[in-house]
Order: C-alpha cells, then sequence, then structure tokens
C-alpha cells in the first residue's frame, strides 16, 4: 500500500473521531493501551487528551479502536461509498491487545 493511499484511508476516519469527539482506545506496538479523544492529527503523529495531553508518533501505534461504530466517507466521487466499522464487543475490548497475535 503506497503513503498517499494510507493517508486517504486514515486521514477521514482520524477526522471523523476527532470531530464526533469519540472516545479511543489506542494500542501501542509495546503493547501500552492509552484512551482519550483525539485532538488533532498530522502525517506522524496524533494528539490525544484525556486529563492530559499525549503526542503520540503514528509509527508506534499498532490499532485504534473507538468506542463506537465510526461512518467512513469512502473514495473522492460523487458516490457516497460508506463503510461502517463495529465497535468492538465487551468480550474483545477486555482481552488483552498482546493476545490478538500469534506466531
Amino acid at each position: 500500500m503506497n503513503q498517499q493511499r494510507g493517508a486517504a484511508l486514515q486521514d477521514p476516519f482520524l477526522n471523523i473521531l476527532r470531530k464526533e469527539r469519540i472516545p479511543v482506545s489506542i494500542y501501542l506496538i509495546n503493547g501500552i493501551k492509552l484512551q482519550g479523544q483525539v485532538e488533532s492529527f498530522d502525517p506522524f503523529v496524533v494528539l490525544l487528551r484525556n486529563s492530559v495531553s499525549q503526542l503520540i508518533y503514528k509509527h508506534a501505534i499498532s490499532t485504534i479502536v473507538p468506542s463506537r461504530a465510526v461512518r467512513i466517507p469512502y473514495g473522492n466521487d460523487d458516490v457516497d461509498h460508506r463503510e461502517e466499522l463495529p465497535a468492538p464487543s465487551e468480550e474483545e475490548s477486555l482481552r488483552p491487545h498482546s493476545e490478538t497475535f500469534t506466531d
């Protein structure tokens, strides 16, 4: 996947999370879970706000999990293509993140 295609997917997703102030869980590649709301983002970082602001480098992020389903506009044409991402089930959200990866 080229860098432009990745930005075409992540930018609308992060922007919806930011605009709608949807609480998120951000899992880092080292397994740490951060929670808050996306305050801002650019091509390299995400600014996460909870009781304090945290600047998170995107290369350290494994997964971003919204607390509810998010509708993402897809494509640049006039047709409204949307994909709905479901919120995780309670069982999935309670499972430690590191268990989802197996060798």
